[in-house]
């Protein structure tokens, strides 16, 4: 046995002497992972969510309180949307039918969460109607809802936290890991697309291919022209975002690209990274910088707390009982419903999963960082795993057209044609500034 190999072993016996319920909760999560497992040759569904930010008309940003806050439009929204979530303060925070949610992120950000869909006609129509009723409702009062990246005149930290203990102590947290945090948490507004799987095989090679094309996605969907109130520096500035905020729950999971990851690895990675807060009786959450390892160190996880430790990682794929691509920027609705047909054609059809494993076989997490960095300085002109990033893209929207069928291959045109013309969404807001 190696050196390496023998220090990696002490480790974990003496991992295991001081979390004796160590295995326990490495299976309960794995467990959990396993039981997203859908059955094989079903049809592929797609969960979509996409935060919006609201503005007044001068573009200044409307807070969840006052006259007119994002918490008066939850309640207007309550007659469409009869399910409440409330803090036990009363304060609204969420609401919902059958197969949508509407919540709000830290900063008052509102996402609509929708589907699962297998029919991409019935996606456009929920997000169009979505929109339509907020719009109805914010016009008369001169306020707008707006799909961008990033908040367009507002920096982060003068953004109100909207009154969730959650956020406060993420905010606590985060403000001190790194510069980014507060940027992610009351800043940011993205578009995440959810597949399935249908074994752990399916899961962890679906994993590892939304990783490597987590750099060429993120120009794909680049819809950020504005950082803080001033004219971005440079491109992808989601990506620098994350690169800042949390190396602990974010970016790459550690060795998922390496042929011998498993659930198990997935697994260890949650339980050692420092928890932030946890569910407790006294005051609903309380705070720790303890690793969720330590904290159920004596006891197995029970599911609420297996799921609450999950969600506690913002990586640019998580794995749940399903996977989420996260790499994408907020966008308009038809940019939206074109980035569920690319993912749906890309992970849904096994000649588009056999081809990406091909091209994408030897890309390494130093490849990965790379890409990044190389796309955020250069974008369409940027070299990624040792090819010009240009022809990746078209590679990619041809894998995606190829394993549509008939009727979902039009939605894809609009991230089409962006490839085709070598520019983004937020490049062409840059022009018309």
């Amino acid at each position: 046995m190696n050196k390496t190999a023998t220090r990696d072993s002490a480790a974990s016996a003496r991992t295991m002497q001081h979390q004796p319920a160590r295995e326990q909760n490495i299976e309960a999560l794995t467990a959990f992972f396993e039981s997203g497992i859908k059955p094989e040759g079903s049809r592929g569904q797609l969960g979509i969510e996409l935060e919006h930010t609201i503005v007044h008309d001068d573009m200044s940003p409307v807070s969840y309180s006052g006259q007119h806050g994002v918490a008066w439009l939850l309640e207007q929204l309550r007659a469409q949307y009869p399910e409440a979530t409330t803090d036990p303060e009363g304060d609204l925070l969420g609401v919902a039918r059958p197969g949508e949610a509407v919540t709000i992120e830290p900063a008052a950000q509102v996402e609509l969460s929708a589907g699962p869909f297998s029919d991409l006609a019935k996606a456009r129509e929920t997000f169009d109607e979505f929109e339509r009723l907020v719009e109805e409702i914010l016009t008369p009062v001169g306020e707008r809802m707006l799909t961008e990246g990033y908040h367009p005149t507002a920096t982060a930290r003068s953004l109100e936290l909207i009154p969730k203990r959650r956020y406060q102590f993420m905010n606590l947290y985060l403000s001190e890991k790194d510069t980014c945090g507060p940027c992610m948490m009351r800043g940011s507004a993205s578009t995440q697309v959810s597949i399935d799987y249908t074994s752990t095989a399916d899961c962890l090679r679906k994993l590892r291919l939304a990783y490597a094309l987590v750099p060429i996605l993120s120009l794909i969907t680049d819809n950020t022209p504005v950082f803080e109130g001033k004219p971005r520096t440079h491109q992808l500035v989601r990506t620098k975002i994350w690169q800042h905020m949390d190396n602990d729950r974010c970016g790459l999971v550690p060795g998922v690209l390496d042929p011998g990851f498993d659930l198990r690895s997935y697994a260890a990675y949650i339980l050692d990274a420092p928890a932030i807060l946890v569910p407790c009786k006294k005051e609903q959450w309380c705070y720790s910088e303890r690793t969720f390892g330590d904290i159920y160190a004596e006891r197995a996880m029970t599911s609420a707390e297996v799921e609450h430790a999950v969600s506690m990682f913002f990586n640019d794929v998580r794995l749940k009982t399903y996977i989420e691509i996260r790499p994408a920027d907020a966008m308009p609705i038809p940019y939206v419903i074109a980035y569920a047909s690319l993912i749906k054609g890309l992970f849904y059809s096994p000649e588009s999963l056999d081809a990406l494993d091909e091209l994408l076989a030897r890309v390494n997490a130093k490849d990965y960082e790379d890409a990044k960095n190389a796309l955020m300085a250069y974008g369409y002109e940027a070299t990624v795993y040792g090819k010009p990033v240009a022809k990746l893209c078209d590679l990619v929207i041809e894998l995606a057209e190829r394993g549509l069928e008939d009727k979902d291959r039009p939605y894809l045109e609009p991230l089409a044609h962006l490839v085709e013309q070598r520019t983004t969404l937020a490049t062409l807001a840059e022009r018309s500034r």
